[in-house]
């Protein structure tokens, strides 16, 4: 499954601007095939800006270097 990179976030609406525009254009020409098309690409772009954005407000847990367990001493 393709996770979006949050710093995609504004290519992402030129995308949808433009995807906006051309149903528009296919609206006015009468190209319902067409308007069909770009309705589920509007869908699938519009949960991918809401999965990156979701994405961008996520903290990073610090986690640290990882370091050898000392030796113990046994009797």
């Amino acid at each position: 499954m393709l996770q979006v990179n949050p710093k995609m976030l504004p290519r992402l609406a030129e995308i949808e601007k433009d995807l906006l525009l051309r149903r528009k254009r296919a609206q006015e020409e009468h190209w319902l095939g067409k308007v069909e098309g770009i309705d589920s690409t509007l869908a699938f772009l519009r949960a991918k800006q809401v999965e990156a954005a979701r994405l961008a407000e996520r903290t990073v847990a610090n986690l640290g270097l990882p370091r050898p367990r000392p030796e113990s001493t046994g009797a």
